[in-house]
């Protein structure tokens, strides 16, 4: 998913375009919270097969999806915005569910669901379903043989809860890009996407359009701190929510986030109704008060339909 770049995008006036898929790609806390779930269920048990029905689903041929059965889970485990279930002899199934796959976990041998079913992953333990509520299909299985092919796909954005301020710092100001595509480019941060950057530059005080590189040090504090407190509240508030069930609704839309989805709703900290930019199939959400000093972002294509009747301010 792509950020805003440094030319803007669409600002929040009266007929905004409606977003295409509001279900929103599963970000860190998601996915930390589906692997999770999974390995506990799949601890010990044996890869049987995949039933797959979307030809588009399976992005690899060499190694043959039929040599990793009967091969056992070692471990499941997260590599950015991916799900690596690893099996015996260096052979790893990996999952990018992208904007509208999700998994649902069943009783072992269970069909797949009418027209939303992309695949069926067998074990011994249960059946994990791929579904996807999208007709474009771009969520994708690869089978991986080796650290090597593994790696591979790992985009190598640091992990935020891993790292250190000075790493984090060094990143950020790698490129002057507005401080939200930096947040989101999987190439500098492992696993924060539209949602979640949000929330974090919410916290952090920090407007969406805001340049890298015109970043002060304190602002930067901010933002690492804001980004590491808001991913492990997320996840502990994912947790809490499924009390022990396994997460079949993930979704980027909660009502308890402060900013995310909630055009027009009022900033839990001050009070200002909470603003929107639209780009493509996304949205950045933001409060003018508490993020931008009152100002309503504008972009080159409304706020010049508009002209003089665009609010410049709150």
């Amino acid at each position: 998913m792509g950020g805003i770049g440094r030319r803007g995008a669409s600002g929040p006036g009266t007929r905004l375009p409606s977003l295409r898929y509001r279900a929103g790609m599963p970000e860190l806390p998601d996915i930390t919270v589906y692997v999770e779930h999974l390995e506990r269920r799949l601890a010990g048990a044996d890869f049987r097969g995949a039933r797959i029905r979307s030809p588009n689903f399976l992005r690899t041929a060499e190694p043959p999806l039929d040599s990793a059965a009967g091969r056992r889970v070692r471990k499941v485990r997260r590599l950015g915005k991916r799900i690596v279930i690893a099996l015996a002899d260096d052979l790893a199934l990996v999952l990018h569910l992208m904007i509208a796959g999700r998994l649902r976990w069943k009783e072992a041998g269970t069909k797949l669901p009418g027209k939303i079913g992309l695949a069926a992953l067998d074990f011994t333990a249960g059946t994990l379903l791929v579904t996807e509520a999208s007709t474009r299909q771009r969520a994708s299985l690869h089978l991986v043989a080796g650290e090597a092919a593994l790696a591979a796909l790992d985009p190598g954005g640091l992990e935020v809860l891993e790292t250190s301020e000075a790493a984090f710092r060094a990143a950020l100001r790698r490129e002057d890009h507005t401080v939200k595509r930096a947040l989101t480019d999987p190439h500098l941060f492992s696993g924060i996407g539209n949602a979640y950057s949000d929330e974090i530059l919410h916290a952090a005080r920090l407007s969406p359009l805001k340049l890298t590189q015109s970043m002060k040090d304190e602002e930067i504090v901010r933002l690492y701190d804001a980004a590491r407190a808001t991913l492990v509240v997320w996840i502990d508030q994912l947790r809490g929510e499924l009390k022990g069930g396994f997460p079949e609704k993930v979704t980027a839309f909660h009502e308890a986030m402060a900013v995310h989805g909630r055009f027009k709703k009022p900033c839990p900290v001050c009070g200002a109704p909470v603003q929107r930019i639209v780009y493509a199939a996304n949205e950045c959400n933001y409060c003018a008060r508490c993020q931008t000093g009152g100002r309503v972002l504008a972009d080159r294509s409304l706020s010049r339909l508009l002209k003089e009747d665009w609010p410049r301010s709150l």
